[in-house]
């Protein structure tokens, strides 16, 4: 999504939206400011995931495209979907994993960035709803060593197996 936010088209739609105080110094767009704006104005998030959404689901696609034309080709493909069920891309993977973590704690890390952990909340759904619906999970209130683990076990867990796509 980062590189979505510089791309000329995508930049002057925003900027059109949502007033030129969210344009970036190099041009892009100022993402805190860009999230402050868009969660402050009727209908502003979902101007922005219509105009977002669809441009990164091209660009995941013509990245798994190449990298399954690739040799030799990759052990694994992962693409992060932060809003995978609540846009309803979950069919589209072989396997979804979620990595969550108590609400304390994705809290602190929400405002950490400078965000308004409630708002945000709002929009999702919950996090026990996610880790039912996903094939694994992980609680990510540990060490960075913990989570570590867990990504190696999945790795050797769901290396090599055929892509074919979706569930």
């Amino acid at each position: 999504m980062h590189g979505i936010l510089r791309d000329p088209e995508v930049v002057e739609a925003v900027v059109a939206r949502f007033g030129p105080e969210v344009r970036a110094a190099d041009g892009g767009v100022d993402r805190p400011l860009l999230g402050a704006a868009a969660f402050a104005s009727d209908g502003g998030v979902a101007f922005l995931e219509g105009l977002i959404h669809p441009r990164v689901e091209r660009r995941r696609v013509e990245w798994v495209a190449v990298q399954r034309a690739a040799t030799p080709p990759a052990p694994l493909l992962v693409c992060e979907v932060p809003l995978l069920f609540e846009v309803g891309l979950q069919d589209r993977f072989d396997a979804v994993l979620v990595v969550t973590a108590g609400e304390g704690v994705r809290r602190a890390r929400v405002e950490a960035r400078g965000q308004r952990f409630d708002e945000r909340r709002g929009r999702q759904l919950d996090e026990a709803q996610k880790v039912a619906r996903a094939d694994r999970a992980y609680v990510n209130d540990g060490s960075a060593a913990d989570l570590e683990r867990w990504v190696a076990e999945r790795f050797a867990e769901f290396a090599g197996r055929p892509c074919g796509g979706g569930r």
